[in-house]
């Protein structure tokens, strides 16, 4: 069985994640999102709450997909995870050049420190390029519409969060 990590913070999940992970889905006979539990970046969403999102948007992309996707929170090394849930692939989403300078060094460290897990990077879909979670807390906060760059139910969380 080939099984997969995807693994970030996911806070909130926004349309763009949810592209890399149906096209993941796509390589995979089991694709894991590992919520990470990254407490110095404080994130505005309690873990429960990413899981729970993550769930609600992926139930139906299993289906559809026929791929199992299951959700992992994980707070040790990503390499560990992978090995913890059997991943031999990471699967990593790529926005723009700067994404690519940070997950190459990413990449060199896990390869150290376990080399037969291999990385895949998926580029972006153009029409999602410019989302990334903290911009999308942000012009919520503002009170900017992000209904375009988040799913239904998370805009929802996120005006209720900063209502």
């Amino acid at each position: 069985m080939r099984i997969g990590l995807y693994p970030g913070t996911f806070d909130p999940i926004t349309l763009g994640h949810i592209d890399i992970i149906r096209r993941a889905a796509a390589l995979v006979d089991r694709l894991v999102i590992g919520v990470a539990i990254n407490r110095d970046k404080g994130p505005l969403f309690s873990l429960e709450e990413r899981v729970e999102m993550i769930e609600a948007e992926c139930g139906a992309l299993s289906a559809q997909t026929g791929t199992e996707i299951i959700v992992h929170p994980f707070e040790n090394l990503l390499i560990q995870c992978a090995r913890d849930v059997g991943a031999g692939v990471i699967v990593r989403g790529l926005r723009a050049v700067a994404d690519f300078e940070y997950e190459y060094q990413m990449v060199g460290m896990n390869r150290s420190l376990d080399s037969s897990v291999e990385t895949a990077f998926l580029m972006a879909d153009a029409k999602h390029q410019a989302i990334a979670s903290k911009l999308v807390k942000e012009i919520c906060r503002l009170n900017g519409d992000v209904s375009k760059f988040v799913p239904a139910a998370v805009n929802d969380k996120l005006k209720a969060k900063y209502a």
